[in-house]
């Protein structure tokens, strides 16, 4: 293939070829302005010397073409999943291996590309041009001859089609059908963050999608949505299509909580995976509210006070009992009470408000009327958190109440000990009892010896003696008496340490005691904080790993059933890994929620994106790919189902490159120089023979 053009090779510079020639326009100029014989001729003659300076060449090239590219991309991503998406997409990469490989002076290149990685990784979506652009990086942009992408159009990386990395067209073969239609939900406004104790308001929509939104003319304009927080009852609700719903939703305790929904079928479906969606919201808590009743001034009520208000997140109201109403000494009623002690506001109006009550010390001293304890009762019943603290106290006559005052009131029916009418007096040491090695609690208490027997704490020298009807014993005092006992009542809980002395450990008494780690854990423990859950199932996830673990105070072998995103449950057993506990690793593959239970407990992890985007539209659709293809004056076909397939022509550099049934390929726009030929137009020779002749004919005509 040869290739002729004309150039000059200059005998002088350029700059000094325009003096020259600046001079001969103005000598020239001025001959014709004084009308000099011979003016025509003398122009030819300066024309001719100029060329001759110019050295013009023509230059024949000898160039030999460069074989052109044709890419071949096929969408691999999930969504070529539905129907027989990838039956077509393998049909039509098969079809253009053949007709494109028979093209002569054509190299092929065919890539898989968007393939779910197999690891956990971020959401991206289905990356094509990204792989184009690295598949022609070694290409350059004039021999590609024609780029195919065999895809349902949902990709997510379509360059703006002035920024495109290639020049050549761009040809579109889509795999799905006309008239698809689909159903998806949507959460669009999800808060990260919700106050225990309110709700939050996430903004869900639902919407028909393709062929699906004019099928829904037929159909009520309204789907159940199905909602779901943290693996609980179903609660389905209606929203209208097409719209945007707020749905009020209760954080009611710290940490994640997991929301899921679900929307019914539509009128027309490609995948229900889109029809459900997860967020994750994490409560916290804005303030603790804590109530504090002691019901005498002793050492130990410093210590509640001191730990409560050392929590800048607590709001702690404290109230002492400085001496019972019954007890008469002459005193002014005006000066019985620093403050009036409002009954009324506190264990009426306002007790619901109150996170966690606390008796410390207290003993029923016709103080408060029984009408409030029963308020105190529902409190907890309903969900509140009451912690009894009880000890050596003395009634008026200075004998041991003996833990009969709180009892003998409706609060015993919250309460899960009996007292038997005994105080232990004699010094000891709180130990952990089986249960407390297990329970979240008190297991791994600093000091707490080998199995919770010869703990390095120390001694207490009062307890309560009682008999347990209800709840866990953790700790033991005095010859194996309940020290520390849990309950749950309703939806509430219930705490009790039987003895006064806790203050000893907070002044270092025979060595102290880790008193501000038991009353934190209690405390959080009342407040219902997951960590602190003695019969629990967990799971969360870490890169490509997945573990759960069982808390329980008891020993069992259990099997989980585990529901990844792939909906196909798999089985296993958990192995102990410690007092009350066992776990297991299972590596995941998939990003999405992943649903574990044991029969009786649910746990929820959430491995990368929850709602990908790759599923999140479905329908073959040409919009997102359209503006970049008629940039590159490509052609997008339908080749799903039985759609014939487009010719394939090979064309030149200009002019459409696609028309109704076929694509085209840019050909032989690149080449390489192998020889050139330069023959000079103008030789000097001639050139000085032509000056010299029209020069003297111009002598000869001024001679005239």
């Amino acid at each position: 293939m040869n290739s002729g053009t004309v150039t000059f090779i200059p005998l002088l510079p350029w700059s000094w070829l325009g003096v020259f020639g600046f001079v001969l326009i103005l000598l020239l100029g001025f001959g014709l302005w004084r009308r000099a014989r011979g003016s025509a001729l003398r122009l030819a003659a300066g024309l001719i010397l100029a060329l001759t300076l110019a050295g013009p060449v023509y230059v024949i090239e000898q160039r030999k073409a460069q074989p052109d590219v044709a890419l071949v991309v096929q969408d691999v991503s999930p969504s070529q999943e539905i129907g027989a998406r990838n039956r077509a997409a393998a049909r039509d990469v098969a079809y253009l291996r053949q007709r494109l490989s028979r093209m002569p002076g054509l190299e092929l290149r065919v890539l898989a590309a968007g393939a779910a990685s197999d690891t956990v990784t971020s959401d991206q979506g289905t990356k094509l041009f990204a792989a184009v652009s690295q598949a022609l990086a070694d290409v350059p942009k004039a021999r590609v001859a024609g780029i195919v992408i065999v895809t349902d159009g949902q990709v997510h990386d379509v360059p703006d089609p002035a920024a495109r990395s290639f020049d050549a067209p761009l040809h579109v073969m889509l795999t799905g059908q006309l008239g698809e239609g689909d159903r998806r939900l949507i959460l669009k406004q999800v808060p990260a963050f919700g106050i225990v104790g309110k709700s939050v308001e996430i903004t869900l929509r639902v919407e028909d999608l393709g062929g699906a939104a004019a099928e829904r003319l037929r159909y009520p304009a309204t789907a159940t949505v199905t909602l779901r927080r943290d693996g609980g009852v179903e609660i389905p609700i209606e929203v209208p299509v097409g719209q945007d719903v707020q749905v009020p939703i209760l954080i009611d305790h710290e940490g994640a909580t997991v929301l899921e929904a679900a929307a019914a079928p539509g009128p027309k479906e490609l995948i229900l995976d889109n029809n459900r969606a997860a967020v994750v919201i994490n409560g916290v808590r804005d303030r603790l509210r804590v109530l504090l009743i002691s019901g005498e001034p002793y050492p130990g009520e410093r210590t509640w006070r001191n730990l409560l208000k050392a929590d800048p997140s607590v709001d702690l109201v404290h109230f002492t009992i400085l001496r019972p109403p019954q007890i008469s000494d002459g005193t002014p009623v005006r000066e019985l009470s620093l403050i009036p002690f409002p009954m009324r506001e506190l264990f009426d109006e306002k007790l619901s408000q109150f996170d966690l009550v606390i008796f410390d010390r207290y003993h029923q001293n016709v103080l408060l009327p029984y009408d409030y304890l029963d308020n105190i009762v529902r409190y907890v019943r309903e969900g509140g958190a009451l912690l009894e603290a009880d000890g050596q106290g003395r009634d008026r006559e200075g004998a041991s109440s003996l833990g009969f005052g709180l009892f003998d009131t409706p609060l015993s029916q919250v309460l899960p000990t009996v007292p038997t009418g005994r105080l232990l007096d004699q010094s000891f040491k709180p130990k952990l009892t089986a249960l407390g090695l297990r329970h979240p609690v008190t297991e791994s208490l600093p000091g707490a010896g080998d199995g919770g027997q010869n703990p390095a704490w120390g001694r207490w020298f009062h307890e309560i003696d009682v008999t347990p009807r209800d709840g866990d014993v953790l700790m033991s005092g005095i010859d194996g008496a309940p020290l520390l006992v849990l309950n749950r009542v309703g939806k509430g809980r219930v705490a009790q340490l039987l003895s006064d002395d806790l203050w000893l450990w907070t002044r270092g008494f025979d060595g102290g005691g880790p008193q501000a780690e038991l009353l934190r854990r209690m405390f959080y423990w009342l407040m219902k904080e997951p960590d602190l859950e003695e019969n629990d199932l967990r799971a969360s996830i870490a890169g490509d790993r997945l573990t759960i673990l069982r808390k329980s105070l008891h020993d069992d072998n259990t099997t989980v059933t585990i529901n990844g995103p792939d909906a196909k449950p798999v089985a296993m057993t958990l192995k102990p890994s410690g007092p009350g506990r066992a776990g297991a690793t299972l590596q995941i593959r998939r990003s999405g929620l992943y649903r574990i239970t044991d029969g009786t407990r649910v746990a929820l992890a959430a491995a990368g994106a929850l709602n990908p985007i790759e599923l999140a539209e479905v329908v073959t659709t040409p919009d997102r790919v359209a503006p970049v293809v008629a940039a590159s004056s490509g052609g997008i076909v339908w080749t799903g189902g039985d759609a014939p397939l487009p010719d394939l022509r090979e064309i030149g550099a200009d002019g459409p490159a696609a028309g109704p049934g076929w694509l085209g390929f840019r050909r032989g726009r690149d080449y390489v120089v192998t020889g050139v030929t330069e023959t000079p137009l103008l030789p000097p020779w001639i050139g000085f023979i032509a000056l010299a002749s029209l020069l003297s004919l111009a002598w000869w005509r001024e001679g005239r």
